[in-house]
Protein backbone atom coordinates (compact mmCIF):
# COMPACT_ATOMS: atom_id res chain seq x y z
CA UNK A 1 0.00 0.00 0.00
CA UNK A 2 2.89 2.33 0.76
CA UNK A 3 4.31 1.79 -2.73
CA UNK A 4 0.93 2.54 -4.32
CA UNK A 5 0.67 5.76 -2.28
CA UNK A 6 4.14 6.79 -3.38
CA UNK A 7 3.44 6.14 -7.09
CA UNK A 8 0.38 8.40 -7.33
CA UNK A 9 2.32 11.68 -7.19
CA UNK A 10 4.82 10.31 -9.66
CA UNK A 11 2.09 9.38 -12.08
CA UNK A 12 0.55 12.84 -11.75
CA UNK A 13 3.92 14.42 -12.50
CA UNK A 14 4.35 12.25 -15.54
CA UNK A 15 0.94 13.24 -16.87
CA UNK A 16 1.76 16.90 -16.31
CA UNK A 17 5.08 16.59 -18.12
CA UNK A 18 3.50 14.76 -21.06
CA UNK A 19 0.81 17.42 -21.25
CA UNK A 20 3.36 20.21 -21.23
CA UNK A 21 5.38 18.52 -23.97
CA UNK A 22 2.26 18.08 -26.06
CA UNK A 23 1.38 21.77 -25.69
CA UNK A 24 4.92 22.83 -26.63
CA UNK A 25 4.89 20.57 -29.69
CA UNK A 26 1.48 21.89 -30.72
CA UNK A 27 2.63 25.49 -30.33
CA UNK A 28 5.73 24.72 -32.40
CA UNK A 29 3.62 23.24 -35.17
CA UNK A 30 1.39 26.32 -35.17
CA UNK A 31 4.40 28.65 -35.42
CA UNK A 32 5.87 26.63 -38.30
CA UNK A 33 2.56 26.60 -40.18
CA UNK A 34 2.15 30.35 -39.71
CA UNK A 35 5.70 30.96 -40.94
CA UNK A 36 5.21 28.80 -44.03
CA UNK A 37 1.80 30.31 -44.74
CA UNK A 38 3.01 33.88 -44.37
CA UNK A 39 6.03 33.28 -46.59
CA UNK A 40 3.88 31.74 -49.29
CA UNK A 41 1.22 34.44 -49.18
CA UNK A 42 1.40 37.16 -51.86
CA UNK A 43 2.96 40.37 -50.64
CA UNK A 44 0.90 43.46 -51.43
CA UNK A 45 2.97 46.61 -51.54
CA UNK A 46 2.02 49.10 -48.87
CA UNK A 47 -0.44 51.69 -50.18
CA UNK A 48 -1.57 49.53 -53.12
CA UNK A 49 -5.13 48.31 -53.33
CA UNK A 50 -6.18 45.23 -55.29
CA UNK A 51 -9.21 46.65 -57.10
CA UNK A 52 -10.01 43.26 -58.63
CA UNK A 53 -9.75 41.22 -55.44
CA UNK A 54 -13.47 40.39 -55.40
CA UNK A 55 -14.13 40.73 -59.13
CA UNK A 56 -16.36 38.18 -60.79
CA UNK A 57 -15.96 39.73 -64.23
CA UNK A 58 -15.60 36.89 -66.74
CA UNK A 59 -12.45 38.46 -68.30
CA UNK A 60 -10.80 38.70 -64.89
CA UNK A 61 -11.84 35.22 -63.81
CA UNK A 62 -10.57 33.60 -67.01
CA UNK A 63 -7.33 35.54 -67.22
CA UNK A 64 -6.50 34.88 -63.58
CA UNK A 65 -5.97 31.30 -64.83
CA UNK A 66 -4.41 31.95 -68.24
CA UNK A 67 -2.37 35.16 -67.82
CA UNK A 68 -2.34 35.94 -64.09
CA UNK A 69 0.50 38.46 -64.44
CA UNK A 70 -1.66 40.79 -66.52
CA UNK A 71 -4.52 40.63 -64.01
CA UNK A 72 -2.09 41.26 -61.15
CA UNK A 73 -0.71 44.34 -62.90
CA UNK A 74 -4.09 45.75 -63.82
CA UNK A 75 -5.57 45.10 -60.39
CA UNK A 76 -3.24 47.72 -58.88
CA UNK A 77 -3.83 50.36 -61.57
CA UNK A 78 -5.75 53.60 -61.16
CA UNK A 79 -7.84 52.52 -64.16
CA UNK A 80 -9.03 49.40 -62.37
CA UNK A 81 -9.71 51.51 -59.28
CA UNK A 82 -11.84 53.78 -61.50
CA UNK A 83 -13.81 50.67 -62.55
CA UNK A 84 -12.58 50.69 -66.13
CA UNK A 85 -13.24 47.17 -67.39
CA UNK A 86 -11.03 45.09 -69.66
CA UNK A 87 -13.71 45.22 -72.35
CA UNK A 88 -13.79 49.03 -72.22
CA UNK A 89 -10.36 49.07 -73.85
CA UNK A 90 -10.27 45.77 -75.73
CA UNK A 91 -13.78 44.94 -76.95
CA UNK A 92 -14.85 46.24 -80.40
CA UNK A 93 -17.44 45.57 -83.08
CA UNK A 94 -16.87 42.56 -85.37
CA UNK A 95 -16.07 44.82 -88.35
CA UNK A 96 -13.61 47.03 -86.45
CA UNK A 97 -10.20 47.19 -88.18
CA UNK A 98 -7.87 44.66 -86.62
CA UNK A 99 -10.60 42.92 -84.59
CA UNK A 100 -10.04 39.30 -83.57
CA UNK A 101 -12.72 36.84 -82.45
CA UNK A 102 -12.23 35.92 -78.80
CA UNK A 103 -14.49 33.91 -76.52
CA UNK A 104 -17.74 34.90 -78.23
CA UNK A 105 -16.82 38.55 -78.76
CA UNK A 106 -14.33 40.63 -80.76
CA UNK A 107 -11.28 42.33 -79.31
CA UNK A 108 -8.15 44.28 -80.12
CA UNK A 109 -5.19 42.42 -78.66
CA UNK A 110 -3.42 45.77 -78.33
CA UNK A 111 -5.80 48.72 -77.91
CA UNK A 112 -5.05 51.67 -80.18
CA UNK A 113 -4.81 55.37 -79.41
CA UNK A 114 -8.45 55.62 -80.52
CA UNK A 115 -9.37 53.56 -77.46
CA UNK A 116 -7.28 55.77 -75.17
CA UNK A 117 -8.82 58.86 -76.74
CA UNK A 118 -12.23 57.93 -75.38
CA UNK A 119 -11.06 59.10 -71.95
CA UNK A 120 -7.81 60.95 -72.71
CA UNK A 121 -8.74 63.18 -75.65
CA UNK A 122 -6.50 66.09 -74.66
CA UNK A 123 -3.46 63.88 -74.19
CA UNK A 124 -3.98 62.16 -77.54
CA UNK A 125 -4.45 65.49 -79.34
CA UNK A 126 -1.21 66.80 -77.84
CA UNK A 127 0.60 63.59 -78.71
CA UNK A 128 -0.59 63.80 -82.33
CA UNK A 129 1.21 67.15 -82.67
CA UNK A 130 4.46 65.80 -81.27
CA UNK A 131 7.72 64.38 -82.50
CA UNK A 132 6.67 61.08 -80.96
CA UNK A 133 3.71 60.78 -83.36
CA UNK A 134 3.94 60.48 -87.15
CA UNK A 135 7.42 62.08 -87.43
CA UNK A 136 8.87 59.17 -85.44
CA UNK A 137 7.31 56.64 -87.81
CA UNK A 138 8.13 58.58 -90.98
CA UNK A 139 11.79 58.78 -89.91
CA UNK A 140 12.22 55.14 -90.91
CA UNK A 141 9.21 54.34 -93.11
CA UNK A 142 8.87 57.54 -95.12
CA UNK A 143 5.64 59.41 -95.80
CA UNK A 144 4.94 58.10 -99.29
CA UNK A 145 2.44 55.48 -98.11
CA UNK A 146 0.50 57.68 -95.68
CA UNK A 147 -3.19 58.14 -96.61
CA UNK A 148 -4.22 61.75 -97.35
CA UNK A 149 -5.63 62.44 -93.88
CA UNK A 150 -2.49 61.24 -92.12
CA UNK A 151 -0.24 63.04 -94.58
CA UNK A 152 -2.13 66.23 -93.77
CA UNK A 153 -1.69 65.52 -90.05
CA UNK A 154 2.03 64.94 -90.57
CA UNK A 155 2.52 68.17 -92.51
CA UNK A 156 0.76 70.14 -89.77
CA UNK A 157 3.32 69.00 -87.18
CA UNK A 158 6.42 71.21 -86.80
CA UNK A 159 8.72 68.25 -87.48
CA UNK A 160 6.60 67.41 -90.54
CA UNK A 161 7.17 70.81 -92.11
CA UNK A 162 10.87 70.60 -91.20
CA UNK A 163 11.26 67.29 -93.06
CA UNK A 164 9.76 68.09 -96.47
CA UNK A 165 11.64 65.32 -98.33
CA UNK A 166 9.76 62.64 -96.35
CA UNK A 167 12.66 60.29 -97.04
CA UNK A 168 12.61 56.68 -95.94
CA UNK A 169 15.64 55.96 -93.80
CA UNK A 170 18.28 54.39 -96.04
CA UNK A 171 19.69 52.21 -93.28
CA UNK A 172 16.22 50.79 -92.65
CA UNK A 173 16.10 49.58 -96.24
CA UNK A 174 19.64 48.23 -96.23
CA UNK A 175 19.33 46.29 -92.98
CA UNK A 176 15.99 44.68 -93.86
CA UNK A 177 13.04 43.49 -91.74
CA UNK A 178 14.89 40.67 -89.99
CA UNK A 179 16.94 43.33 -88.18
CA UNK A 180 14.72 46.42 -88.18
CA UNK A 181 11.88 44.65 -86.37
CA UNK A 182 14.16 44.61 -83.33
CA UNK A 183 15.92 47.90 -84.10
CA UNK A 184 14.40 50.99 -85.75
CA UNK A 185 10.81 49.81 -85.52
CA UNK A 186 10.98 48.97 -81.84
CA UNK A 187 11.29 52.64 -80.89
CA UNK A 188 9.97 54.54 -83.89
CA UNK A 189 6.69 52.62 -83.89
CA UNK A 190 5.63 54.87 -81.04
CA UNK A 191 4.18 56.92 -83.92
CA UNK A 192 3.02 54.11 -86.17
CA UNK A 193 -0.51 54.42 -87.62
CA UNK A 194 -2.92 51.71 -86.53
CA UNK A 195 -5.43 49.92 -88.76
CA UNK A 196 -8.23 52.12 -87.45
CA UNK A 197 -6.41 55.29 -88.58
CA UNK A 198 -5.35 56.45 -85.14
CA UNK A 199 -1.69 57.21 -84.51
CA UNK A 200 0.71 56.06 -81.86
CA UNK A 201 1.34 53.39 -79.26
CA UNK A 202 0.68 54.87 -75.83
CA UNK A 203 2.03 51.72 -74.18
CA UNK A 204 5.56 52.63 -75.29
CA UNK A 205 5.65 55.09 -72.38
CA UNK A 206 2.76 53.84 -70.23
CA UNK A 207 3.60 50.17 -69.87
CA UNK A 208 0.67 47.76 -69.70
CA UNK A 209 -1.21 46.87 -67.59
CA UNK A 210 -0.46 48.78 -64.43
CA UNK A 211 -0.12 52.18 -66.16
CA UNK A 212 1.97 53.36 -63.23
CA UNK A 213 2.48 57.10 -62.76
CA UNK A 214 5.85 56.38 -61.18
CA UNK A 215 6.99 54.27 -64.11
CA UNK A 216 6.00 56.93 -66.67
CA UNK A 217 7.81 59.64 -64.70
CA UNK A 218 11.09 57.81 -64.13
CA UNK A 219 13.89 58.41 -66.67
CA UNK A 220 14.56 54.69 -67.07
CA UNK A 221 11.39 54.56 -69.18
CA UNK A 222 12.79 57.10 -71.64
CA UNK A 223 16.05 55.14 -71.57
CA UNK A 224 14.33 52.44 -73.66
CA UNK A 225 14.82 54.58 -76.77
CA UNK A 226 16.84 57.67 -75.85
CA UNK A 227 20.17 55.93 -75.53
CA UNK A 228 23.18 55.19 -77.72
CA UNK A 229 25.54 57.15 -79.98
CA UNK A 230 22.97 59.17 -81.90
CA UNK A 231 20.82 60.39 -78.98
CA UNK A 232 22.37 59.42 -75.64
CA UNK A 233 20.00 61.39 -73.45
CA UNK A 234 19.96 58.66 -70.79
CA UNK A 235 23.74 58.60 -70.49
CA UNK A 236 23.94 62.40 -70.51
CA UNK A 237 21.26 62.67 -67.82
CA UNK A 238 23.14 60.30 -65.54
CA UNK A 239 26.24 62.51 -65.48
CA UNK A 240 24.32 65.78 -65.22
CA UNK A 241 23.60 67.50 -61.88
CA UNK A 242 19.92 66.65 -62.34
CA UNK A 243 20.67 62.98 -62.93
CA UNK A 244 23.03 62.77 -59.96
CA UNK A 245 20.30 64.21 -57.73
CA UNK A 246 17.87 61.58 -59.02
CA UNK A 247 20.28 58.65 -58.71
CA UNK A 248 21.27 59.56 -55.16
CA UNK A 249 17.95 60.77 -53.76
CA UNK A 250 15.15 59.76 -56.10
CA UNK A 251 13.92 56.95 -53.87
CA UNK A 252 12.44 59.57 -51.57
CA UNK A 253 10.63 61.61 -54.24
CA UNK A 254 6.83 61.71 -54.51
CA UNK A 255 6.35 59.65 -57.66
CA UNK A 256 2.60 59.28 -57.22
CA UNK A 257 1.85 63.01 -56.84
CA UNK A 258 -1.31 64.18 -58.57
CA UNK A 259 -0.66 65.18 -62.19
CA UNK A 260 -0.49 68.92 -62.78
CA UNK A 261 0.33 69.73 -59.17
CA UNK A 262 4.03 68.89 -58.99
CA UNK A 263 6.33 71.13 -56.98
CA UNK A 264 9.95 71.06 -55.81
CA UNK A 265 8.71 69.31 -52.67
CA UNK A 266 7.69 66.36 -54.86
CA UNK A 267 10.69 66.56 -57.22
CA UNK A 268 13.73 68.42 -55.84
CA UNK A 269 15.40 67.94 -59.25
CA UNK A 270 13.89 67.22 -62.67
CA UNK A 271 13.58 63.99 -64.61
CA UNK A 272 12.90 63.78 -68.35
CA UNK A 273 9.17 63.97 -67.65
CA UNK A 274 9.51 67.02 -65.40
CA UNK A 275 11.15 69.09 -68.14
CA UNK A 276 9.25 67.79 -71.16
CA UNK A 277 5.79 66.68 -69.98
CA UNK A 278 4.81 67.36 -66.39
CA UNK A 279 2.77 70.22 -65.06
CA UNK A 280 5.38 71.93 -62.90
CA UNK A 281 5.34 75.43 -61.48
CA UNK A 282 3.64 77.78 -63.96
CA UNK A 283 3.91 75.30 -66.85
CA UNK A 284 0.99 73.00 -67.60
CA UNK A 285 1.08 69.31 -68.42
CA UNK A 286 1.57 68.29 -72.06
CA UNK A 287 2.04 65.16 -74.16
CA UNK A 288 3.84 67.10 -76.91
CA UNK A 289 7.52 66.40 -76.27
CA UNK A 290 8.56 69.44 -78.36
CA UNK A 291 6.27 71.90 -76.61
CA UNK A 292 9.12 73.45 -74.58
CA UNK A 293 12.04 73.12 -77.03
CA UNK A 294 13.66 75.99 -78.92
CA UNK A 295 15.80 74.08 -81.48
CA UNK A 296 15.50 71.09 -83.77
CA UNK A 297 18.50 69.46 -82.12
CA UNK A 298 18.03 66.17 -83.98
CA UNK A 299 18.67 67.80 -87.38
CA UNK A 300 22.06 67.87 -89.16
CA UNK A 301 22.02 71.66 -88.98
CA UNK A 302 19.76 72.79 -86.17
CA UNK A 303 17.22 75.53 -86.78
CA UNK A 304 14.83 77.32 -84.45
CA UNK A 305 11.42 75.74 -83.99
CA UNK A 306 8.26 77.62 -84.98
CA UNK A 307 7.08 79.55 -81.95
CA UNK A 308 10.36 78.87 -80.17
CA UNK A 309 9.98 82.00 -78.06
CA UNK A 310 6.78 80.65 -76.49
CA UNK A 311 8.38 77.23 -76.04
CA UNK A 312 11.26 78.92 -74.25
CA UNK A 313 8.92 80.66 -71.83
CA UNK A 314 7.27 77.34 -70.91
CA UNK A 315 10.57 75.54 -70.37
CA UNK A 316 12.10 78.39 -68.40
CA UNK A 317 9.07 78.46 -66.12
CA UNK A 318 10.07 74.94 -65.10
CA UNK A 319 13.70 76.02 -64.59
CA UNK A 320 12.60 79.01 -62.48
CA UNK A 321 11.28 76.71 -59.77
CA UNK A 322 14.93 76.13 -58.78
CA UNK A 323 17.12 78.64 -60.69
CA UNK A 324 17.17 82.43 -60.87
CA UNK A 325 16.66 84.41 -64.08
CA UNK A 326 20.34 85.36 -64.41
CA UNK A 327 21.46 81.75 -64.29
CA UNK A 328 18.81 80.67 -66.79
CA UNK A 329 19.50 83.56 -69.17
CA UNK A 330 23.25 82.95 -69.14
CA UNK A 331 22.74 79.23 -69.69
CA UNK A 332 20.45 79.72 -72.70
CA UNK A 333 22.80 82.27 -74.27
CA UNK A 334 25.78 79.93 -73.91
CA UNK A 335 23.83 76.84 -75.10
CA UNK A 336 22.59 78.74 -78.17
CA UNK A 337 26.18 79.66 -79.03
CA UNK A 338 27.36 76.06 -78.63
CA UNK A 339 24.53 74.81 -80.87
CA UNK A 340 25.54 77.30 -83.56
CA UNK A 341 29.17 76.19 -83.26
CA UNK A 342 28.21 72.58 -83.95
CA UNK A 343 26.16 73.83 -86.92
CA UNK A 344 29.31 75.48 -88.29
CA UNK A 345 31.24 72.21 -88.13
CA UNK A 346 28.48 70.38 -89.99
CA UNK A 347 28.45 73.09 -92.66
CA UNK A 348 32.23 72.68 -92.92
CA UNK A 349 31.83 68.93 -93.46
CA UNK A 350 29.47 69.62 -96.35
CA UNK A 351 31.92 72.06 -97.88
CA UNK A 352 34.69 69.46 -97.65
CA UNK A 353 32.78 66.79 -99.62
CA UNK A 354 31.12 69.24 -102.02
CA UNK A 355 33.91 68.92 -104.66
CA UNK A 356 33.37 65.14 -104.73
CA UNK A 357 29.65 65.65 -105.34
CA UNK A 358 30.25 68.35 -107.96
CA UNK A 359 32.65 66.08 -109.87
CA UNK A 360 30.50 62.94 -109.54
CA UNK A 361 33.12 61.20 -107.44
CA UNK A 362 30.57 59.83 -104.96
CA UNK A 363 28.18 57.01 -105.82
CA UNK A 364 24.45 57.61 -105.64
CA UNK A 365 23.95 54.63 -103.35
CA UNK A 366 23.98 55.49 -99.63
CA UNK A 367 26.33 53.75 -97.23
CA UNK A 368 28.28 51.83 -99.85
CA UNK A 369 31.73 53.30 -99.09
CA UNK A 370 33.58 54.44 -95.95
CA UNK A 371 33.26 58.16 -96.63
CA UNK A 372 29.45 57.84 -96.43
CA UNK A 373 29.67 56.53 -92.88
CA UNK A 374 32.17 59.15 -91.76
CA UNK A 375 30.08 61.96 -93.23
CA UNK A 376 26.92 60.58 -91.61
CA UNK A 377 28.48 59.89 -88.22
CA UNK A 378 29.81 63.44 -87.96
CA UNK A 379 26.35 64.97 -87.67
CA UNK A 380 24.11 62.04 -86.77
CA UNK A 381 26.22 60.69 -83.92
CA UNK A 382 28.70 63.28 -82.72
CA UNK A 383 26.95 66.50 -83.75
CA UNK A 384 23.67 65.53 -82.15
CA UNK A 385 25.41 64.12 -79.08
CA UNK A 386 27.32 67.37 -78.56
CA UNK A 387 24.14 69.44 -78.81
CA UNK A 388 22.16 67.18 -76.50
CA UNK A 389 25.07 67.22 -74.06
CA UNK A 390 25.09 71.02 -74.06
CA UNK A 391 21.41 71.41 -73.29
CA UNK A 392 21.28 68.55 -70.76
CA UNK A 393 24.58 69.47 -69.09
CA UNK A 394 26.67 66.38 -69.79
CA UNK A 395 30.26 67.63 -70.25
CA UNK A 396 31.79 64.29 -71.27
CA UNK A 397 29.27 63.97 -74.08
CA UNK A 398 29.84 67.51 -75.28
CA UNK A 399 33.60 66.95 -75.36
CA UNK A 400 34.82 63.37 -75.91
CA UNK A 401 31.67 61.86 -77.40
CA UNK A 402 30.86 65.05 -79.30
CA UNK A 403 33.26 67.83 -80.25
CA UNK A 404 36.37 65.63 -80.28
CA UNK A 405 34.74 63.07 -82.58
CA UNK A 406 33.51 65.84 -84.89
CA UNK A 407 37.03 67.22 -85.25
CA UNK A 408 38.36 63.71 -85.84
CA UNK A 409 35.82 63.08 -88.62
CA UNK A 410 36.53 66.47 -90.20
CA UNK A 411 40.20 65.49 -90.44
CA UNK A 412 39.27 62.13 -91.99
CA UNK A 413 36.92 63.76 -94.48
CA UNK A 414 39.64 66.18 -95.60
CA UNK A 415 42.05 63.28 -96.13
CA UNK A 416 39.50 61.11 -97.94
CA UNK A 417 38.40 63.97 -100.17
CA UNK A 418 41.95 65.00 -101.05
CA UNK A 419 42.92 61.43 -101.91
CA UNK A 420 39.92 60.95 -104.19
CA UNK A 421 40.44 64.30 -105.91
CA UNK A 422 44.09 63.50 -106.48
CA UNK A 423 43.19 60.10 -107.89
CA UNK A 424 40.79 61.79 -110.30
CA UNK A 425 43.47 64.33 -111.32
CA UNK A 426 41.54 67.31 -109.94
CA UNK A 427 43.55 70.06 -108.32
CA UNK A 428 42.49 70.86 -104.79
CA UNK A 429 42.56 74.59 -105.48
CA UNK A 430 40.30 74.14 -108.51
CA UNK A 431 37.87 72.23 -106.32
CA UNK A 432 37.56 75.17 -103.97
CA UNK A 433 39.55 73.59 -101.14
Amino acid sequence: MAEEKQSAPVQSARVLIVGLVAVIVLLGIIVIVQAVTSSAAPVVEEGKVDALANSRDECVVCHRRTTPGIVEQYSHSTMAAAEVLCRDCHEVQPDYPGATEHEGTYVLASPTAAMCEECHSTEVAQFNQSRHALPAYVAYAGAQDLPPDLLEMYEAIPEGTFNPDRARNALFQIEGPAITRFACENCHNIGRPAEDGSVGQCQKCHLRHEFSMEQARKPETCNACHIGPDHPQWEIYQESPHGIAYLTGGDDWNWEAEAGTLTVSDFPAPTCATCHFSGFGATGTTHDVGDRLTWYLFAPISERRPGWQDNKVRMQAVCQECHNDNFIGDFYEAADAATERVNEWVVESREIVAPLQENNLLTEEPFDEPIDFTFFNLWHHWGRTAKFGVWMQGPDYVQWHGAYEILNDLAELREMTAARLEEAGIEVEEAGQ
